[in-house]
């Protein structure tokens, strides 16, 4: 960054209904403006009082993406990461509850001196300086700000008041908002509608705030005469009426907001330089997810398999892994449940041409995950598990490989006979829930002689985790007798993160996420190589 000019800041916020894909508009425009140079990063504001995703269900909040400081972040994140292809810390991720807790311990510390705390200004102003430091920590030349929730959400307004505010200090030459919006087609009329923008714009400026860019949701082109119509209304020069249509995967989406060069509008409006966008890599990219040479079927065989959210990484991974072996990665979901009681399994797991068992908690479908596993080991379907994935697998394999019938996690049944998985050391006293498990980045050497090393083509590696437990080393030399290698291991702590087995196409598990650090132009070797498995097994 030139040191010499300002940090500029856009803010991002949702009308009309949630869920427009806010955090998707928000990782194409920083990918357009790092296209032309620009060192961008972006923050994620949610409105919720949860200091942080960690202890939501999936079904409230998606995935939870976990950072390399071992911050458990919203899924949005995860769009960023993989879009601007940085890693973010938890400066990146903002929540009404982290800002009310750090308030009121200053308050608690008499950091006030006597003054009566408010929302305005103590609040706001908490909210500016977290806005702030993300742009100050790297010296970023833009910082985006997305805002969850749909403007007249009453937990959104002292965020959209401390946007007002920080625009009126900073000045409008450093300061963009962006406003995504729904511009539905009403069939039974056969016309697109713009007064959901219009009362959505009302809204946001009865609090002080003009929208400088609108994005209109769509799913058919704006034309003209419509674009016309919302820039009259909402008081927005016609050229930043910008259409953002649905498309066929998100990774068109930049291609498809530079066509109506709004790159180009974002640098004018910012005084940015004028550069060119270097959209050559991502354009070859989409092509290949349009028209890939390869078809391949993977099963996920989970917990939340109705609810895609709660594996959101892991299908963007294999979007990616796909692509770097010009493949379209078809999935098939799997119940664990209805593979537990099925009289036949293998049925189950036929037409699928590699199994994948993603991470969770808890005993529901434990017993149909470890029974896919076996068929999967047995008829040598390449086989991928992540960290619970690697636990079932080290219980199917120590059941019915080793002999140790009793063999479970504690997780499951607390006083089994054979706990092959335990309860980390530093778990067991343990209370709170929020924050506390084993998370972000550890090191681990991989294993020369394996799969692994195949993989990564490296010893050292670096991958984020969260998890509670682990391979019980007491176990491990009647595993590995059995012929179960491990692929790496952390040295410094002794404890296991990948195991393999050699006797078998692909079979690899790891302790640790690897979805969280697939990126467009990089997919995860681990993924990678399972999607070339994959296309292996098909063929044979």
């Amino acid at each position: 960054m030139n040191s010499s000019r300002k940090t500029k800041y856009i803010f991002i916020t949702g009308g009309v209904i949630s869920a427009l894909g806010k955090g998707i508009a928000a990782a194409s425009i920083g990918y357009i403006l790092k296209s032309r140079g620009f060192d961008v990063t972006i923050q994620k504001i949610d409105p919720y009082l949860n200091v942080d995703p960690g202890t939501m269900s999936p079904y409230q909040h998606g995935e939870v993406f976990v950072l390399d400081d071992g911050s458990e972040t919203d899924l949005d994140l995860g769009h960023y990461e993989r879009f601007l292809d940085i890693n973010m810390t938890k400066d990146n991720n903002t929540t009404t509850g982290m800002v009310y807790q750090h308030v009121i311990e200053r308050e608690r510390a008499g950091d006030y001196l006597g003054s009566t705390v408010q929302v305005v200004p103590h609040i706001t102003n908490e909210i500016e300086r977290r806005i702030l430091k993300v742009g100050k920590n790297e010296k970023f030349d833009i910082v985006i700000s997305e805002l969850g929730g749909t403007v007249g959400d009453i937990e959104g307004l002292p965020f959209l008041e401390a946007i007002r505010q920080f625009k009126l200090k900073h000045g409008k030459d450093n300061c963009l908002n962006i406003h995504l919006t729904l511009v539905p087609y009403i069939e039974t009329a056969g016309e697109i509608k713009t007064k959901p923008t219009q009362h959505s714009v009302k809204k946001l400026r009865e609090i002080g705030i003009s929208p400088d860019i609108i994005l209109g949701r769509t799913k058919r082109h704006l034309d003209t005469k419509t674009r016309e119509k919302i820039s009259l209304f909402c008081n927005v020069d016609f050229e930043s009426v910008i259409e953002a249509i649905d498309a066929d995967s998100i990774y068109e989406i930049p291609l498809l907001f530079e066509n109506h060069k709004l790159g180009d509008i974002i640098s004018h409006k910012l005084d940015l330089p004028m550069k060119q966008s270097r959209l050559a890599k991502l354009r070859k990219f989409v092509k290949i997810i349009k028209n890939p040479k390869h078809q391949v079927a993977i099963g996920i065989c989970g917990k939340y398999t109705e609810l895609h959210d709660a594996y959101k990484s892991i299908l963007e991974s294999f979007i990616h892994a796909g692509v770097e072996n010009n493949a379209e990665v078809n999935i098939k979901w799997l119940c664990a449940e209805e593979i537990a009681n099925s009289d036949n399994p293998k049925k189950v797991l036929d037409g699928i041409h590699g199994l994948l068992i993603p991470g969770g908690f808890g005993e529901r479908g434990i017993e149909g995950k470890i029974v896919a596993i076996r068929v999967a080991r047995e008829q040598n379907i390449p086989f991928f598990g992540i960290c619970l994935g690697l636990q079932c697998a080290v219980i199917e394999f120590a059941r019915n490989v080793c002999g140790l019938e009793d063999a479970n996690s504690t997780e499951f049944v607390e006083e089994t006979k054979q706990p092959v998985i335990d309860l980390m050391e530093e778990q067991k006293n343990i209370t709170d829930m929020g924050g506390t498990m084993r998370l972000g980045q550890y090191p681990a050497k991989v294993k020369k002689d394996s799969i692994a090393f195949d993989c990564y083509k490296k010893i050292n590696i670096s991958e984020r985790h969260r998890h509670r437990y682990e391979i019980n080393n007491d176990f491990l030399d009647e595993l590995t007798e059995n012929g179960m290698v491990v692929g790496a291991k952390n040295t410094e702590l002794d404890l296991v993160e990948m195991i393999e087995y050699p006797n078998h196409p692909w079979f690899v598990a790891c302790q640790f996420h690897p979805e969280l650090k697939s990126r467009i132009d990089r997919a995860h070797p681990l993924f990678k190589n399972f999607v070339k498995a994959t296309l292996t097994y098909k063929k044979a």
